[in-house]
């Protein structure tokens, strides 16, 4: 195969994987001060449990929530980009933390999803629930 010939087929795998991983962290970086300018506390990024990662914990006087963030071309493609199995994982994990920080509860706890698209955020508070994931 030519140098050519491979600038056809594209990136290597490895390299798709970096420029998705920056393009998550800045969606990630621009979903944490939209939620600031909008009155939420940042309880944590990037949280790690045994059942899965969580982009975002924010809080405000009533409601904790657990915000997955997507970078994708359109607010449709970022939601459906969440699958059932994805939302399960997620569910888990936030039981694990409010496990750990009990401190956490709030009378409205939900799964609220982030997407980046265009350059635009668009916020969907309770995307999902956690009883409609069983």
């Amino acid at each position: 195969m030519t140098t050519n010939e491979i600038a056809l087929i594209g990136p290597p795998r490895r390299q798709k994987r970096q420029v998705a991983e920056r393009k998550g962290r800045y969606a990630e970086a621009r979903a944490l001060q939209f939620l600031r300018d909008h009155g939420y506390e940042i309880l944590g990024t990037r949280l790690r449990t045994a059942s899965g990662e969580i982009d975002l914990v924010a809080q405000t006087a009533t409601v904790l929530a657990f915000i997955e963030v997507k970078a994708r071309v359109s607010e449709a493609a970022g939601l459906e980009a969440i699958s059932r199995r994805q939302r399960q994982r997620l569910v888990a994990a936030a039981a694990i933390l409010l496990a750990e920080h009990p401190q956490w509860q709030r009378p409205d706890t939900r799964f609220d999803v982030i997407v980046l698209a265009g350059g635009e955020l668009s916020h969907v508070p309770a995307a999902f629930r956690a009883d409609d994931v069983g």
